[in-house]
């Protein structure tokens, strides 16, 4: 059966087309993994198919009754907001039904017997719903999800800590337990394994194979993907293709789809080179024009191969400081936090040279780390001493959001100096095209972002990389690239990361922040 039909979809914005006559068919019990390179537009696809987006072009139609669960990368929890609230809200539904109810006990007043009855049986098929789904133990069920994320632990106050205070992995586990309390038809889920922990990724994968209902997922995390789908649709050049299997099955048929129009492409370039040949020799002799002719009606009629015109990939090549002295650090007894500590006296050594990444769960201080040793939040107590000569390259998890600078004005901003053709080819180099590069910060895509970043990152020289969940949102590509440049850059890293496929063979180091000790 056919829960979600999509229909010639066309959408862009600006000049920018991102989609061109798309079409898209979910059936039930299909796993769907949404795969394609930064900015070809699958949080646009799925803000089209929710809702908050109107396409240009092109007809949306869901089954009827089918409720669609969204777990959005760039959701925004508001200020004021427990965890208990955003938890409670999977269910206004029910409280909307509940209002309801007290609307027809109110409107009773000055009613007939018989419109009285009929407000009494409406009122009675609320409540029998109500008491369906729960309606009277929402608190315990909140409290049940709660602890089994761990969310009962975080912030100062558990449950009634406000949403904002936390961290960006407590609050991506925060929206996933909202998705599950909601008990969703459709699972929609754009990039959820971005900041979680290997604990509660390993989790989310068993209950994703586990589940029997349909799902589309967005992920760069390809171990994830290939353990959880059976179909893959890859979005490329405003195009949108269905391939049955995981991702790995998707890119042996793809290469191979590839190699054929290629040799195909090739040969018909050939036939056409020919034939334009023949015709320029004898269109003007007599004695051949007729066959000239002929010639030139197949070239007229012919349906010309054209070859996808290739993305850029990224190439990512860390500019070098002179070496810095033989300690990058070392903490003195610190105690790290904001309003309460976060841990134990901590007493840490890094040395030049070493590339070590912190692993860990959510809101025990990875980041808070990174940002004490950088002076940039001040320690609770305890001390650290930074090494000499040290040339900081830091990479934070997101750009602040509402950035109306274009990329050009955002790297000429960072690097005064720079002519308009430095900016534009250090922003190629970094695998954005002229439209993205000419685009505001905050239309990009998380990647694209990303992307911009690391931009700033390469071209400044560094000795030491502080680099705090970098892989976030990049496409495959570009992973592969910058864990090809991490491990020939000379200068010391430090880095949090939850993807172990990444950090793997470039590591000297890697610290557990469960206890802060090496493993």
């Amino acid at each position: 059966m056919s829960i979600l039909n999509v229909e010639h979809l066309t959408h862009g914005f600006g000049d920018r087309a991102i989609f061109n006559d798309v079409s898209f068919r979910l059936l039930a019990g299909e796993h769907i993994g949404l795969v394609g390179a930064n900015g070809e537009g699958k949080s646009t696809f799925m803000n089209i198919i929710t809702g908050k987006l109107k396409p240009d072009e092109g007809k949306i139609e869901w089954s009827k009754h089918v409720r669609a669960g969204y777990l959005d990368q760039h959701a925004v929890l508001t200020k004021g907001m427990s965890v208990r609230d955003v938890l409670k809200s999977a269910f206004s539904y029910l409280y909307e039904m509940e209002e309801q109810i007290n609307k027809i006990y109110e409107g009773m007043a000055d009613v007939s017997e018989d419109e009285m009855n009929d407000m009494l049986a409406e009122a009675g098929t609320l409540q029998d719903l109500l008491t369906a789904h729960d309606f009277y133990i929402i608190d315990s069920k909140v409290e049940e999800v709660g602890r089994a994320l761990g969310l009962t632990e975080i912030g100062s106050d558990g449950l009634d800590s406000d949403v904002t205070e936390l961290s960006g992995g407590q609050r991506t586990k925060i929206l996933l337990a909202k998705l599950l309390l909601e008990k969703p038809d459709i699972l929609l889920l754009d990039e959820p394994t971005n900041y979680l922990d290997a604990e509660h990724i390993e989790w989310l994968k068993r209950y994703l194979q586990e589940y029997e209902s349909a799902f589309i997922l967005i992920s760069h995390d390809i171990p994830f993907l290939n353990s959880v789908i059976n179909h893959v649709y890859n979005m490329e050049n405003q195009h949108l293709d269905r391939y049955v299997g995981d991702y790995d099955h998707f890119v042996a048929v793809h290469e191979a789809q590839k190699a054929q129009l290629e040799a195909a492409y090739k040969k018909q370039q050939q036939e056409i080179s020919e034939l334009q040949d023949f015709v320029a020799r004898n269109k003007a002799r007599v004695a051949t024009r007729n066959m000239a002719m002929s010639r030139q009606k197949k070239l007229d009629k012919m349906d010309v191969i054209e070859l996808a015109k290739e993305k850029p990939k990224p190439e990512f090549n860390f500019k070098e400081a002179r070496a810095a002295g033989k300690y990058i650090f070392t903490t003195d007894n610190l105690v790290i936090g904001y309003d309460m500590p976060l841990t134990n006296p901590l007493n840490l050594q890094m040395e030049r040279g070493e590339k070590v990444v912190i692993r860990g769960s959510n809101g025990i201080g990875k980041t808070t780390l990174l940002k004490s040793i950088l002076g940039l939040i001040p320690a609770i107590s305890g001390s650290v001493e930074l090494g000499d000569y040290l040339e900081i390259g830091y990479f934070e998890q997101e750009m602040a959001p509402g950035n109306t600078r274009t990329c050009i004005e955002e790297i000429w901003q960072e690097f005064p100096s720079f002519s308009q053709y430095e900016v534009r080819s250090a922003l190629a180099k970094c695998g954005l095209t002229t439209k993205h590069i000419e685009s505001q910060v905050q239309v990009l895509s998380g990647g694209e972002q990303a992307k911009v970043r690391l931009c700033k990152l390469i071209n400044r020289p560094s000795n030491i990389l502080v680099l705090d969940e970098p892989t976030n949102h990049l496409d495959v590509d570009a992973k592969e690239e910058l864990k090809r440049a991490l491990k020939a850059y000379k200068g010391s890293i430090i880095m949090v990361c939850h993807e172990p496929e990444f950090y793997d063979g470039l590591a000297t180091r890697v610290i557990d922040a469960e206890g802060w000790k090496s493993i």
